[in-house]
């Protein structure tokens, strides 16, 4: 993403949205947050998408993320297409269960390197790619994934980053290959052995390598 790097202050941008006009760090107050662009309202992958991100609306409530989304089409249009999107999750709610920005001229897409060069409209204007970025309560970006237009995200992968990104937030460790909430964590190679025993009560086991280095240290959080 031009000019925007992990640990980087996230924008404080305006915007108008389907819950009305925000200023994007006062909506997150002290959460922390998602912002997923779409290449366009009434497409059928962003359909899906926005369809599971209602579905898992709970989940991203549970971990105290707020969630928005972003399309380059107007409020209205957003508003008509959110009814489509309900009625693809099989939700029996009939609001879409987090707000979506209308980006219309473009402006917050270029601001955030959001656009796809490849995929353009019928006008021949760029649509924007499948952004993802995660904001930390510090308003800095903790993680950002791009997907081109055509190809769909995962979120209950998005949800398992951010499973890590708030574990390793607050405590001394990192998340190994495919893990998952509950799973053994690893010790991060900056602290020693004394380090580690006292600050993990669990206790520490080490892999054994071929290289006889002692960095493979797994602990139960």
């Amino acid at each position: 993403m031009p000019g925007l790097l992990l640990g980087d202050v996230f924008p404080n941008f305006e915007a108008d949205t389907t819950i009305g006009r925000i200023k994007f760090h006062d909506f997150l107050g002290s959460s922390w947050g998602v912002l997923f662009s779409h290449p366009k309202d009434f497409t059928p992958v962003c359909t899906t998408e926005l369809a599971c991100a209602a579905k898992l609306s709970d989940e991203f409530k549970k971990r105290g993320v707020k969630m928005i989304a972003l399309s380059i089409d107007s409020v209205e249009d957003h508003h008509n297409w959110s009814k489509d999107v309900m009625a693809v999750s099989s939700s029996t709610a009939k609001t879409l269960p987090f707000p979506i920005i209308a980006d219309h001229n473009r402006a917050l897409s270029i601001e955030l390197g959001m656009l796809d060069p490849d995929e353009r409209d019928s006008d021949g204007l760029p649509l924007t790619a499948r952004c993802v970025f995660v904001i930390g309560p510090d308003k800095k970006m903790k993680l950002s994934i791009l997907y081109p237009a055509t190809t769909g995200r995962n979120f209950d992968e998005l949800l398992r980053a951010i499973d890590s990104l708030q574990l390793t937030a607050q405590k001394k460790v990192a998340t190994p290959v495919d893990w998952k909430l509950g799973d053994k964590v690893m010790v991060i190679p900056s602290l020693s052995d004394a380090e580690a025993a006292a600050l993990f009560p669990n206790g520490v086991t080490t892999k054994e390598v071929p290289s006889g280095k002692n960095y493979l240290r797994y602990t139960q959080p």
